[in-house]
């Protein structure tokens, strides 16, 4: 009975839940269990926090008891190291921060804890969120659940939301929160098979959330199918005044638009995201999901984004300055790690040299670089104008279509250490979705098919600025469409 728990939807789970067919301790229990058995192969939580999980479950199985349930009550999720958790150690997986431990609770976690969601334990991650493959970690990498057929090799989960991704397809928690810079949440989506969502920038508050690049950064939740995904962002998003980017708006009913009829939308396909080089089997995954969409009653649109091929070149200029910025309070001074020195210039040299990682200290000497004098109005300024046109490029588009369909990678999952020596390589893993977060849009990612190795592929769709829901029908369409219901095979 609990393994077969943990198999459950977010949806199914909340179901059982108010049918009284198990309690939110039997499920949590069953949960802790699955993480004692997986995480030893897959290091996909750095903390877990049974304790806690269980006085929560409790908790919410007395308001159940008393007629008094939340919209999430008792359901187990992850919690990404990114964000800041109330007597939880709170790294985003930086030696930097040492065992830091807020006394405070990010915005998005006490929403989610607010409507009973009970906390399992924190994601790995890459270090600040820098990476594409969680190898960036100072816990170690993620393994994914999946593996190339009968091949043994540990393939990657995708990043920065990479112990995230991985939980949510091991079955290691029903939903997760994650954080999307240029990708981060729907890369890891597409590899694991889950569903991932970034919604409209300013959707979700960034307080209480470890600041990587803050013009992009924004939350938003791993799940297993379109609508769990719904779900959770309802309880996710909602504005926060400790937060200036965050959106004065009443949150939508997200899961409503996940079955809605999606007849007559026009669907745009960008042209420049052929790319060369790309496997025929995501093209033609691409090509079946516009016959998916044109069955349902969709019109299938050619579009034009021209600015396309300047969105990684102006993405890595904008991110690093944003980082090299956000970095500079990890001093060892104020809290987190610190090394000892013969004098203060000493002490922050070492400190900062010995809790970065070297895609981190990579990213701040860039974005260093690109602010400094002589050089501001040749790469940041510059950056910032093709943000512009980027944006522009997807407000023209909206003038002609509802949504926007394309892959969510250039690739399948690939193996540990086979891209880390190359950072470009690397970065080009953010071709398909850094767009989105440049024009601040939202975009999902769903799984739709497996490749000739069994490994999952996934299909984005990016919609107009707070029109989440359109975002969802479409993907709900999708979904439906593809009938995935692919998992990886037990090894761990």
């Amino acid at each position: 009975m609990s393994a077969d728990l943990t198999k459950l939807t977010l949806k199914d789970a909340l179901d059982g839940l108010d049918r009284k067919a198990f309690s939110s301790r039997e499920l949590t229990d069953a949960f802790l269990a699955a993480i004692d058995a997986a995480n030893p192969a897959l290091n996909a939580y750095v903390v877990v926090t049974a304790n806690k999980a269980r006085a929560m479950a409790d908790a919410a199985d007395a308001r159940r008891a008393k007629g008094e349930a939340r919209p999430l009550d008792g359901a187990p999720l992850g919690i990404k190291d990114l964000f800041c958790t109330e007597g939880v150690r709170s790294t985003a997986c930086s030696a930097v921060l040492g065992n830091f431990t807020p006394t405070y609770e990010s915005t998005v976690t006490a929403r989610l804890f607010g409507d009973g969601a009970v906390m399992l334990g924190k994601l790995n991650m890459d270090e600040f969120a820098m990476g594409s493959s969680n190898e960036t970690s100072a816990f170690g990498p993620v393994v994914s659940p999946w593996r190339r057929g009968n091949d043994v090799a540990k393939l990657t989960p995708g990043g920065s939301s990479g112990g995230s991704a991985a939980a949510v397809a091991a079955d290691l928690c029903l939903g997760a929160t994650a954080t999307d810079t240029g990708g981060s949440i729907r890369q890891p989506a597409a590899f694991t098979g889950t569903v991932g969502i970034k919604p409209t920038y300013g959707r979700c508050s960034r307080w209480g959330i470890v600041a990587f690049a803050s013009s992009l950064d924004q939350a938003g939740p791993i799940a297993k199918t379109v609508e769990d995904s719904a779900i959770l962002l309802r309880s996710m998003a909602g504005h926060d005044p400790k937060d200036s980017t965050s959106l004065p708006l009443e949150t939508p009913d997200f899961a409503k638009a996940c079955g809605r009829s999606v007849k007559g939308l026009r669907i745009g396909i960008p042209k420049e995201y052929r790319v060369d080089g790309m496997p025929a089997e995501i093209e033609a995954l691409w090509r079946q999901g516009m016959a998916w969409l044109k069955d349902a009653g969709c019109e299938i649109v050619d579009i034009s984004l021209p600015h396309t091929k300047y969105a990684l070149p102006a993405y890595y200029i904008v991110a690093p300055a944003e980082a090299s910025s956000n970095l500079a309070r990890y001093d060892g001074m104020r809290f987190g790690a610190r090394a000892d020195g013969r004098d203060l210039t000493e002490t922050y040299e070492k400190s900062r040299a010995q809790g970065f990682g070297r895609e981190v200290q990579r990213r701040i000497l860039i974005g260093t670089y690109v602010l400094s004098a002589g050089y501001y109005d040749a790469y940041y300024l510059r950056a910032q104008k093709v943000r512009q046109r980027i944006a522009q490029d997807f407000r023209d588009a909206y003038e002609k279509v509802d949504a926007i369909l394309t892959p969510t990678a250039p690739s399948a999952a690939f193996g540990l250490g086979e891209k880390s020596g190359d950072p470009v390589q690397m970065y080009l893993n953010d071709i398909f979705t850094v767009t989105a977060n440049l024009a601040g849009l939202p975009g999902i990612s769903l799984p739709a098919a497996l490749d000739s190795a069994g490994l999952p592929l996934g299909l984005q769709v990016i919609g107009r600025a707070l029109d989440e829901e359109t975002v969802f029908a479409v993907a709900g369409a999708v979904e439906k469409a593809a009938g995935y219901t692919a998992k990886p095979a037990r090894w761990w």
